[in-house]
């Protein structure tokens, strides 16, 4: 846990709100945009490493294995 020594309690109280706070992407992508992403090749070496790097992370054992 960091020293919050040096915040004030406002910056405190308003970093832990922020902690608790929902997030969500600002808007949904457009019609045109979907289209875009979806017509896009995938370069099968980064597919490769994506997958890679799913796998090693749903198989680590304890916080903070490589």
């Amino acid at each position: 846990m960091p020293d919050n020594a040096d915040t004030t309690p406002e910056t405190q109280s308003a970093d832990e709100a922020d902690a608790e706070a929902t997030h969500k992407a600002d808007r949904m992508p457009t019609p045109e945009e979907e289209r875009l992403a979806e017509s896009q090749e995938l370069d099968p070496e980064v597919a490769e490493s994506y997958k890679e790097a799913a796998e090693r992370g749903a198989n680590v054992k304890g916080e903070g294995e490589i």
